[in-house]
């Protein structure tokens, strides 16, 4: 057969040909222009994200005679030799079927010998996490003394699972998934060189359903241009990748918050008489709920949206459906998932969650409620219409009023009226302060460093469910059996502490990142600071009780924090607290009459020092 597929005949031959690996590629090329190479490296990441590939760019570039600006010339006969596969110094390695002793100890012996036509002998290892243990042990000793003129490049999509002393031995690389954008401009080079038309939208549709892969991407491309007889259109898009059209999936929702069930249960039909695949289509209504979530919460995030385009009809749905109906549609349709996995008849729970989703009562909030009539309104209000004009109008007036009621001392400003008033709103997630505070107590900060380095690899190996629930959650406080995440939006923290699987697969993920495996204990963001801060300030009464009677005995917790030293600050340590004790002006200057509280100094090695200012959107 003399055609190939697109993702071989585009394979990147030079650095800048490798997408969205912008700062990889800068590194290496620097260290090639500079000399600066490593004996060992340790590419990991995704599937397709070019891992292998810049392997064999780093392989040319180094025995390269024409080496210019970090780049190969690829038209010398090393250069060559490499990209066809025909010399002997540079040798590919699959460690999914060669990954005993005998295999590495082969090349731990072979590698003693100089290189025969290149400078450098190049071993490329791809999926190193199937080695044995006893081949990891025999590749250990070659890794930390290698021969002169020998590289190692250890390529894996699983991280985790290779032994710390080779990780420690390596420069790593940590390739991240393609984003939309740059797998659409490489499509889009591609394409027109191949002198193939195409359809801009339909390029997207390839690029979301490739997840992050370039190689994927440019399979599916593979077969959107056999389909659509040398073009791209978006129908033969829709068609290869099984997604839905955004008219559909609004649809879809429009039915939901009109308790319409027979539209409902009608447009699931088509769908599946239309040959979608039903796990895909499950998968694009969670994804097209959490864009919701995301842009009712923060409008001017809409850049991180995974798969919806704002227009006219995703704003008016975004402001028609209810916060909490989307937290059940993603719920309903997670657990739908999970059962869809155990049955050959998967048609039958999508069915049965459209039933359940349109019937759902949830009572919608003002702003909902006027939004919804703003959908089936017929009249339009545009910028130019009169009614904005009044709207305008009457805010500026309400503004007007507001100014003068602060002025006189009627009304408080925000900040003020926010910090007089702690307690959580009604209805906000109440997250659970006893177990917090057991985690406080044994909290160390480089147990909180160790998991916010590994915390994109953790993000990396959750399903796309669980990482959209867990995309904007952070670290925040660590013991060795427990851990602190806060999270920017109450419903996702509520999303997260109610799945008792997502607990689990953290827990379950950070026992092999780290060895152990922590308690995860949800917060959201905006209670954080008023739980440490109580936390804090009970302490250290608790502190001044046991000064007040030193022969009495004293707490577990606060003799371990004896053993802390204590941090004889100047007034620049007491202003780097401000993360740990509440910011009013009698506290401050009670805390700068104590800057010598051992419970200070133990809070600073539990959350660090630096200044940390919090914003809400």
């Amino acid at each position: 057969m003399s055609y190939q597929a697109l993702y071989r005949v585009w394979r990147p031959q030079r650095f800048q040909d490798i997408a969205g690996q912008t700062a990889i590629t800068q590194t290496l090329r620097n260290a090639l222009i500079q000399e600066k190479t490593s004996h060992a490296y340790l590419f990991t990441g995704p599937r397709g994200t070019g891992k292998t590939s810049a392997a064999k760019i780093f392989a040319k570039a180094i025995n390269c005679p024409n080496l210019s600006d970090g780049e190969p010339c690829n038209e010398c006969e090393t250069c060559q030799a490499i990209t066809t596969g025909q010399l002997n110094d540079v040798i590919e390695i699959d460690a999914a079927s060669n990954n005993g002793v005998e295999e590495i100890r082969d090349i731990r012996d072979k590698a003693k010998y100089a290189p025969t036509q290149a400078e450098y002998k190049v071993y490329i290892i791809d999926e190193v996490h199937m080695l044995s243990t006893g081949a990891f042990n025999a590749l250990l000793k070659t890794l930390e003394e290698p021969p002169k003129n020998v590289v190692f490049i250890l390529a894996t999509t699983e991280p985790h699972k290779i032994p710390l002393t080779i990780i420690s031995r390596t420069q790593r690389f940590d390739f991240k998934r393609i984003s939309v954008r740059d797998i659409c401009d490489r499509m889009e080079y591609i394409l027109g060189q191949e002198k193939i038309r195409f359809e801009d939208d339909s390029l997207k549709v390839i690029a979301r359903a490739a997840e992050g892969g370039m190689r994927d991407a440019l399979s599916i491309l593979d077969q959107a241009i056999s389909f659509g007889d040398d073009v791209v259109m978006m129908e033969n898009a829709m068609a290869v990748t099984g997604s839905l059209t955004q008219e559909r999936l609004i649809e879809f929702f429009n039915s939901i918050i009109q308790y319409n069930t027979e539209k409902g249960l009608s447009l699931v039909q088509e769908i599946l008489a239309e040959g979608k695949d039903v796990a895909r289509f499950v998968e694009d209504i969670i994804l097209f709920s959490r864009d919701l979530l995301v842009y009712q919460q923060a409008p001017q995030k809409a850049d991180i949206l995974e798969s919806a385009h704002v227009d006219e009809s995703f704003v008016a749905l975004s402001q028609a459906v209810d916060s909490q109906v989307l937290y059940e549609v993603i719920s309903t349709l997670n657990e739908t998932q999970r059962e869809m996995r155990l049955t050959s008849h998967a048609d039958v729970y999508i069915e049965v969650a459209t039933v359940k989703l349109t019937q759902l009562r949830v009572a919608p909030t003002a702003a909902a409620s006027l939004a919804g009539q703003a959908l089936t309104a017929s009249p339009e209000v545009t910028a130019d219409s009169p009614r904005m004009s009044e709207l305008e109008a009457e805010l500026m007036q309400m503004k007007k009023k507001m100014q003068e009621m602060m002025a006189n001392g009627s009304v408080q400003p925000a900040e003020k009226a926010k910090k007089k008033t702690q307690a959580p709103t009604k209805g906000a997630f109440k997250p659970n302060s006893t177990a917090i505070y057991k985690v406080l107590e044994i909290a160390t900060k480089d147990d909180l460093v160790q998991l916010k380095d590994v915390w994109p690899d953790l993000l990396n190996m959750l399903s796309v469910t669980q990482r959209a629930v867990m995309k904007a959650s952070t670290p925040v406080a660590a013991s060795p059996n427990g851990l602190i995440v806060s999270f920017e939006y109450d419903i996702l923290c509520q999303k997260a502490t109610n799945d008792n699987e997502l607990i689990e697969a953290v827990s379950e993920y950070l026992r092999r990142l780290i060895g152990h495996s922590p308690q995860m204990i949800c917060v959201p963001a905006e209670q954080w600071p008023t739980i440490r801060s109580t936390y804090i300030k009970q302490n250290k009464d608790k502190m001044k009780a046991k000064k007040a009677a030193p022969n009495q005995s004293v707490p577990s917790t606060e003799k371990a924090s004896e053993n802390v030293p204590v941090q004889k600050g100047n007034q620049g340590d007491w202003e780097s607290l401000d993360q740990l004790i509440p910011t009013d002006e009698e506290e401050i200057e009670e805390a700068k009459e104590e800057k010598d509280d051992p419970i200070v100094s133990q809070a600073m090695q539990m959350f660090g020092s630096e200044i940390v200012e919090v914003r809400n959107d």
